[in-house]
C-alpha cells in the first residue's frame, strides 16, 4: 500500500523504526502526548502578521532590518501559499508507486526568483548554539517539497525563533527575535524518504523502545 509521510514521522523514524513501521502500518500508535495550544496560537498571528506586510508589499521589521534579507521579498500567492499551510492540502509530492511525502510550510522569501523556506519557532528561553540543528531536517524536507513542485530554489533556509523577553505594566508580552540562516539539503530529505520507505516495505524491525516494547505482532 502507499504511504503517506511528514516531517513529523520521519522525525519518529530516526527515533524508533519500530514504532514508525507499526504506525504507518495501522497495527499501532504511539500514544500522544498533551500537547500545548500556545505554540500554535502563536504559530496562527505569527502568519496573521506577516501577511499583513505580504499585502502591503514589504517585509516586516523581524526581517526587513536583518541584512540577510536585503533584496528579498515575501511570497506572494496568497492562495498557493494558504494552500500548502492547509493540512488538507498541504505542499506534496508522490513518488511513482503513490508514496506521498508532504509539509505544511509556514512562509516562503523570495530572492532573484529562487524560493527560500523561512519557519517560525516559538523557545520558552534563550537559544543555544546548537538549537537550530534540531530543525535540519524540516527545512530540508519542504525545501525538496517546493523543488519538486519545480519551484526555483535557493541552497539555504530561515529560521525565525520568538523568544519571550518581558511584560509590560499593561500585560502585553515583548518577544525578541533572532533569524537563523542554514544551508538546506533536498537530496538529504530525499534520501531519509527513500529509506522510510524501504524500511516499510521490509519485516518489522526488531529493537525496541520503551513504547513499542510490549507490542507483539
Amino acid at each position: 500500500m502507499p504511504y503517506t509521510l511528514s516531517q513529523s514521522s520521519l522525525s519518529l523514524m530516526k527515533e524508533c523504526p519500530r514504532c514508525f513501521w507499526l504506525e504507518q502500518n495501522r497495527i499501532w500508535k504511539r500514544p500522544i502526548g498533551i500537547f500545548p495550544s500556545l505554540p500554535s496560537g502563536m504559530d496562527r498571528i505569527l502568519k496573521k502578521h506577516f501577511d499583513i506586510f505580504r499585502d502591503k508589499g514589504e517585509l516586516p521589521p523581524e526581517l526587513k532590518e536583518n541584512e540577510e534579507c536585503k533584496g528579498m521579498s515575501l511570497f506572494s500567492d496568497k492562495g498557493l501559499l494558504d494552500s500548502w499551510r492547509d493540512r488538507k492540502i498541504g505542499l506534496k509530492f508522490a513518488d511513482n508507486e503513490g508514496n506521498i511525502l508532504i509539509g505544511m510550510i509556514d512562509n516562503v522569501l523570495v530572492k532573484d526568483s529562487k524560493l527560500v523556506v523561512l519557519d517560525y519557532k516559538t523557545r520558552g528561553y534563550e537559544l543555544k548554539d546548537n538549537s537550530h540543528e534540531y530543525y535540519q531536517d524540516q527545512l530540508d524536507i519542504y525545501t525538496l517539497l517546493l523543488k519538486k513542485n519545480n519551484h526555483e530554489i535557493e541552497d539555504f533556509g530561515f529560521l525565525l525563533f520568538y523568544i519571550p523577553n518581558k511584560v509590560l505594566e499593561t500585560g502585553e508580552v515583548l518577544f525578541d527575535t533572532k533569524l537563523v540562516k542554514m544551508k538546506v539539503y533536498p537530496f538529504n530529505a530525499q534520501k531519509l524518504f527513500d529509506i522510510a520507505i524501504k524500511l516499510l516495505k521490509g519485516k518489522c524491525p526488531e529493537d525496541r523502545c520503551e513504547w513499542c516494547r510490549g507490542i507483539d505482532i
